[in-house]
């Protein structure tokens, strides 16, 4: 494992921290890197929201044009053309500034990815561009009422008619829909056939007649996340992306994208909540000198370094041109559940002022109010828990699969809640 950069990712770093140096805002402290500015999941109001989303556009042109916008993209598409490593790297020092971000990562991301494997020339030309300098937002509609996690038992009818296909049914937790001007789409082709056979990938405009999208309000008072209907929603069979039927095998191309796009998330963790404790007054004195705080603050500090390391595994391989293994699994499923506890244990320390929700809070700004409410999220979002750990049980550990009976039998025989 080498914790260095070489000479060209060394070269490509400053070339990231001049091009952030004269475009945005530096943070005062490196510590308080929770969130980014305006981030869509922490908005509240739609006046908000729309200033916000304004503001996002302008810096991911701002991004486009200096080619920070797709690090990973062809050049052919307006991309970089670069590395995942010079990926990680941008993302590292865009941490240290505040920016607008939280928009265009699913496009870009993993549907940009998607396009560009499946999709037809004349589609790529059409929207990709548009894609990666922010002109257009999309969005990922996958997930269910009754198939979250288990992506290959959703519901949504797609039918044939004609050259053209008939949408009917609902998603769920669509992060966007409400501001995205298109999406991609898995929906049930055939339902006789086995579970991961009869789905078929699509994309569509969002302001499509029949499409209704419900914003769903959490409990941190932000409303990024939606519920989609379509109702009799046409669109014709061009905007399929793979063959009829393969859609599962197309949404792999999505899900393989989704976990360098969004599978380390930044959040608080032990730097935080140290600052804290040395400032906070509790029953006895000074957090930091209470030996409950001091063996979290230990606990939190070896869980918080042995992640670090795990992380630089990954980069190390994407340094040296390799596919990292599981780690991004095993990352994202310890950090969302530890960012859940620290921000548990703070808002605890600071008693009766861990309730206070308020723009003036003089305690980090609400980073623990904040990440506790939008920790719950992280759990479910990019991978449930419960599916990381079935990754690292078969790949990392390799534990043998469930026996399943959704593997043998049609999907229309198959139990199911009305």
């Amino acid at each position: 494992m080498d914790f260095n950069d070489n000479q060209k990712e060394a070269d490509f770093r400053i070339k990231v921290r001049e091009f952030l140096d004269k475009n945005a805002k530096k943070r005062a402290s490196s510590k308080s890197t929770t969130a980014n500015a305006a981030a869509p999941e922490t908005l509240r109001g739609k006046e908000a929201q729309v200033k916000a989303l304004d503001a996002a556009k302008i810096w991911q042109a701002k991004k486009a044009e200096a080619g920070f916008a797709g690090i990973l993209w062809p050049k052919e598409f307006g991309g970089l053309g670069g590395t995942p490593i010079e990926q990680v790297i941008y993302q590292q020092e865009e941490l240290n500034y505040f920016v607008h971000s939280g928009y265009f990562e699913i496009g870009i991301g993993m549907l940009g990815p998607t396009m560009m494997v499946w999709g037809k020339d004349e589609d790529k030309v059409k929207y990709l561009p548009k894609m990666l300098n922010g002109e257009e937002i999309w969005c990922q509609l996958f997930s269910e009422p009754s198939a979250g996690s288990d992506l290959a038992g959703i519901k949504m009818k797609a039918e044939k008619d004609g050259d053209e296909w008939v949408l009917n049914g609902q998603k769920v937790w669509t992060s966007g829909a409400h501001f995205a001007d298109y999406g991609m789409i898995v929906a049930r082709s055939d339902p006789s056939a086995l579970k991961h056979k009869g789905l078929t990938y699509f994309f569509l405009d969002m302001k499509t007649p029949g499409i209704e999208v419900k914003p769903i309000e959490q409990i941190s008072g932000s409303s990024n996340f939606n519920e989609v209907f379509f109702n009799d929603v046409r669109i014709p069979d061009s905007q399929r992306l793979g063959n009829e039927g393969d859609g599962w095998k197309v949404s792999l191309t999505t899900l393989m994208n989704e976990r360098l796009a969004v599978g380390d998330p930044a959040g608080l963790d032990f730097d935080e909540i140290f600052e804290i404790t040395r400032d906070l007054e509790v029953e006895d004195g000074l957090a930091i000198n209470n030996s409950e705080v001091r063996q979290k603050m230990a606990d939190w500090y070896v869980q918080s370094r042995g992640l670090k390391y795990t992380k630089y595994r990954s980069i190390t391989a994407l340094s040296k041109g390799q596919t990292p293994g599981p780690e991004l699994s095993i990352s994202k499923l310890v950090t969302a559940s530890k960012m859940q506890d620290v921000s548990s244990y703070a808002l605890d320390l600071m008693d009766m002022g861990g309730y206070v929700l308020d723009e003036q809070n003089a305690i980090l700004n609400n980073v623990f109010q904040n990440g506790l409410l939008f920790s719950t999220a992280m759990r479910i979002a990019g991978g449930t828990d419960e599916v990381l750990r079935n990754i690292i049980a078969e790949r990392v550990l390799g534990l043998p699969q469930d026996t399943r009976e959704d593997k043998v039998k049609p999907f229309n025989e198959l139990p199911s809640g009305k």
